[in-house]
């Protein structure tokens, strides 16, 4: 099944379920896919195009909680967290942070990547690797970690 599939049972659930949470949240994806599919591109969403739908979303999530916990908006930053809560469930399994270092380290071995100078050839190539695993955010500290460690 694909996300727009998933999407739409989903919705149907969370009315009946009358979960305003979910129901907002599952609204907001709905809508970012079927923006997508107006913008032009083929109609078609490929995993990649979900993938960053999704992740897209989730980020979005996660600066706002920052923000409003800044601001002492801790009711907003609350919401915020179901919300992405959700979004997690459509996502890939996150990448613990070790999980991410012994990645990153057998990239680094295979690009031969040893020192600060090698962060262009590195950093690229664990963002390829663990696209979707990991927050951009997680990899580029685990990288710099790795080629401050050599």
């Amino acid at each position: 099944m694909n996300l727009k599939d998933k999407i739409n049972e989903d919705l149907k659930n969370a009315l009946k379920e009358k979960n305003k949470i979910k129901l907002e949240t599952i609204r907001s994806i709905r809508a970012l896919i079927l923006e997508h599919e107006k913008s032009g591109k083929p109609i078609d969403l490929t995993p990649e195009d979900e993938l960053r739908i999704l992740t897209g979303a989730a980020k979005k999530r996660k600066e706002s909680i920052e923000q409003f916990e800044a601001a002492g908006r801790t009711e907003l930053a609350e919401k915020e967290k179901a919300e992405l809560e959700i979004i997690n469930e459509y996502l890939p399994k996150q990448l613990t942070n070790e999980e991410i270092l012994e990645e990153v380290k057998k990239i680094a071995l295979e690009v031969g990547a040893s020192s600060k100078q090698d962060f262009p050839k590195l950093m690229p190539k664990a963002v390829q690797v663990l696209k979707g695993k990991a927050d951009g955010k997680v990899i580029k500290e685990i990288v710099e970690q790795v080629l401050s460690s050599n």
